[in-house]
């Protein structure tokens, strides 16, 4: 039996302490375990045998009998990768720490997102995991200071490829005297002229190749930095031993690959050079969205107004903002009018009018007058906060298309090294029996034509600009994950109320007399539904005076009941009227021509005695029937989702053009509906803006939040909708599309580079600095043909 290893785990749903008793008594029958659970502290310290029993079987059990384990999430700077072998990498060596739970490392954003038990691991041990591997890793620093260490590091590398390419440069020119038979100054072509301006670029600029293989080697990895440290040694030192052979043999004529080593190297820096360029564009948008914040408040301080910092800001303090600022921090406005440019959040074109106690957006323009508010929300708690996290958490994940790329990668370098020796070893045996030049140089050319890079760069930086250009026009992915996915939708249910109707009803005709309009007010008056609020709207503007219900309550998808003034009030469809056995006489054809005209007709009782109709109509939102024929145009097929009755879901699809509709659903059957349509084969988005729409958002293949919905639709959907505005569904179809287009571009290219690439090399038709400049190139291009995204047209 092994040494037991400890945990202390964070237990979470305990209420009780049958609950901590039954935790203990579970995790005490595995194998190899002694746990002791404390219901105060929410803690299991857990001694385990790991040769018997895992941490994955602990916590799996922890969860199948009901309870969950805390998980915390550690983003952190990764420094010092330079291809997908290194990503590779680090990632395999995260996911295999005990307490890590996923771990997910981006070349392009040279980031990691690491899921992990803190009981068992913390983020300073998986810093010290990354460095022994021979990179650098830190706690994730703020966009502004992160932006400038990219900075610095673009400069150094601008520094490394001037000098670099001042070296090569004359031997570049030996190479076109091989070539062109030029005629140049005899020096040039001094072997140890050559040597002294090849050291430098070998063995102080290149040095950073020589570290990043000695270092993935030692932890039995390889990647980019293998591959050009053996080419460009070997072409070194097989001219340097030329040259020694020509010390006291002057008539020795040496064949010699300076140039070869020195000038692979300057094109790969300069290739890495333009990829760090063009990958600083791929986070242009994240970097337009951070530009949008508020710098500075002025804040009331013992009654004076005191310019300060944005980040000083707290919760409760009184700002004031005047004509043509940015509001500092969202808020609650206390005092004075204004209208508020706000399009930048919602992507609404017309100012927005602000009063007393109307919220207000950080970062959105004040227009046309002085306005005192109240911060209730600073720092990364603001919308445009969210907005930038929201962002940066897609354009550092993965999708799966980029599994291939990755497992490809992790194999790759090692099987370019058997290529080239087993080139080396066909031509000096084969081709060219004991010709030792050749042999070297065919091998030298496969290794510094396999781009590794290119295969790793192809889906992030895809990614990185797509989900920017979305983010751009208000359209907001979760993650690559969710991009990818959206285009392979084929159905797109919309919730009716909120998403393509306005989501604020009026009433539209009363039928009853002022008496029950004031028992009804009065019943509606505590429910937060759109149609109660209609009600009570109505009722307030013809000056009924409203009292409270002694009594209420919803009956899902049939209506209310409530006791107002010790009197019973129904308000609701036909079902609920049958149901307690009220009489509606002849009002069937009136409610039948108020559906068929779109609008949600109730009934009205009171004490078991039928009074009359209330209806109320939601009016469409202008831009959904564009919105709806877009999608359908696309090739999804359309339904619409309501809880009105099928005359009245009729009328509403008619007029935005849809075919199909799904009515009569109650809240809790949402869900049901969106699986149904999956059993049938269907991959669903699901669109929807309320608390009862969240299952239904979390059930679909893709959930679709409308930004203006509850917060709860927000955090059960795969993609926020900035606004109300339908006619970003359209395009954010357009945008997935677009991007799995562009992806498998870049895959194709990138497996076509290297799958041809290297048999040309191979069978000696390259040159080893040809192969050097296509190696630097490839990447280039790749990120080059992603950054095409940012001119789509959505």
């Amino acid at each position: 039996m092994s040494e037991k290893e400890h945990a202390d785990l964070t237990v979470t749903g305990m209420t009780c302490a049958a609950c901590s008793t039954r935790v203990e008594k579970v995790l005490n029958k595995m194998d190899g375990v002694d746990a002791q659970v404390n219901l105060t502290t929410e803690k299991a310290a857990v001694d385990y045998d790991p040769e018997q029993t895992s941490m994955d079987d602990i916590t799996n059990k922890i969860e199948k009998v009901g309870y969950g384990v805390l998980k915390e999430e550690a983003d952190l700077d990764v420094y010092g990768m330079t291809c997908a072998a290194c990503s590779s990498r680090i990632e395999k060596v995260l996911n295999k720490q005990n307490g890590v739970e996923t771990a997910s490392v981006n070349l392009t954003t040279e980031s990691a997102s690491i899921q992990y038990n803190p009981g068992i691991i913390d983020p300073d041990t998986l810093i010290e995991k990354i460095q022994k591997l021979g990179y650098d890793a830190a706690p994730k620093a703020e966009a502004e200071e992160k932006e400038s260490y990219k900075e610095q590091e673009l400069n150094k590398q601008k520094t490394k490829l001037i000098v670099s390419a001042a070296l090569s440069a004359p031997l570049l020119l030996t190479m076109f005297v091989h070539l062109f038979n030029m005629s140049i100054p005899a020096i040039f072509m001094n072997p140890w002229f050559q040597f002294a301006l090849a050291t430098p670029v070998q063995f102080v600029i290149g040095w950073q190749f020589y570290v990043g293989a000695y270092k993935n080697l030692r932890n039995g990895g390889a990647n980019m930095d293998v591959l050009v440290a053996l080419g460009t040694s070997a072409a070194y030192f097989y001219s340097l031993s030329e040259g020694i052979r020509t010390i006291g043999n002057p008539g020795y004529d040496p064949h010699l690959y300076y140039e070869a080593s020195a000038v692979i190297i300057t094109l790969i820096l300069f290739g890495k050079y333009l990829e760090t360029r063009a990958k600083t564009q791929t986070t242009n948008a994240l970097s337009s969205l951070l530009s949008l914040q508020a710098k500075e408040a002025r804040v009331l301080r013992n009654g004076e107004e005191v310019m300060t910092p944005v980040e000083d800001v707290v919760v409760g303090d009184h700002l004031i903002v005047k004509p043509g600022e940015k509001i500092p921090v969202d808020g609650t406005v206390i005092s004075g009018s204004t209208s508020i440019d706000e399009s930048m959040i919602t992507g609404e074109s017309m100012p927005v009018e602000k009063e007393t106690d109307a919220s207000v957006i950080g970062s959105t323009i004040n227009q046309n007058g002085v306005i005192e508010m109240e911060a209730t929300k600073v720092g990364k708690d603001t919308a445009l906060a969210s907005i930038v996290k929201v962002v940066e958490d897609a354009q550092g994940s993965k999708a799966p298309i980029q599994r291939l790329a990755d497992v490809i990668s992790g194999y790759f370098v090692p099987i370019v090294v058997g290529i080239a020796v087993v080139t080396f070893i066909t031509w000096i045996t084969l081709v060219q029996p004991g010709q030792l030049e050749p042999a070297l140089v065919a091998a030298i050319a496969v290794l510094v034509i396999a781009c590794p890079c290119a295969l790793g760069l192809a889906t992030p930086t895809s990614i990185m600009v797509g989900t920017g250009k979305a983010a751009e026009n208000g359209i907001l992915f979760k993650g690559g994950e969710h991009l990818e996915r959206t285009h392979e939708l084929d159905a797109i249910v919309l919730d009716k109320t909120g998403t393509i109707t306005k989501g604020k009803p009026e009433v539209t005709t009363f039928t009853a007399d002022r008496e029950t309009l004031q028992l009804l007010a009065s019943a509606e008056k505590g429910s937060e539904h759109p149609l109660a609020q209609a009600i009570v709207a109505y009722a307030t503007e013809e000056e009924v005076a409203l009292s409270d219900a002694e009594q209420f309550q919803a009956v899902p998808g049939h209506g209310i009941e409530a006791t107002v003034s010790a009197q019973t009030i129904l308000v609701g469809n036909r079902k609920l009227m049958q149901d307690h056995g009220v009489a509606i006489g002849d009002a069937e054809q009136t409610l039948i021509e108020m559906e068929e005209a779109g609008e949600t007709a109730m009934l009205i009782a009171v004490d078991g005695e039928y009074r009359g109709i209330v209806s109320v109509a939601d009016t469409i939102k202008e831009t959904a029937p564009d919105a709806i024929k877009a999608l359908q145009d696309q090739g999804l097929t359309v339904m619409m989702l309501t809880g009105d009755n099928e005359r009245t879901a009729q009328a509403i699809a008619k007029q935005v053009g849809i075919d199909d509709t799904i009515s009569e659903v109650l809240p809790e059957d949402k869900a049901e509906k969106v699986k149904e349509l999956q059993l049938q084969g269907h991959k669903v988005a699901m669109v929807g803006d309320g608390v009862n729409d969240a299952p239904a958002l979390a059930i679909a293949d893709i959930g679709i939040a409308i930004g203006t919905g509850t917060e709860v639709a927000i955090e059960a959907a795969d993609i926020t909708i900035l606004g109300g505005e339908l006619q970003l569904i359209p395009k954010a179809i357009k945008v997935s599309h677009a991007t799995i287009r562009n992806i498998r571009q870049n895959l194709f290219w990138a497996f076509g580079y290297n799958t041809a690439g290297i048999p040309v090399a191979a069978i000696g038709l390259l040159a080893p600095w040809v192969a050097g400049a296509a190696m630097a190139l490839s990447s280039v291009s790749v990120v080059t043909n992603s950054l095409r995204l940012k001119r789509a047209k959505i």
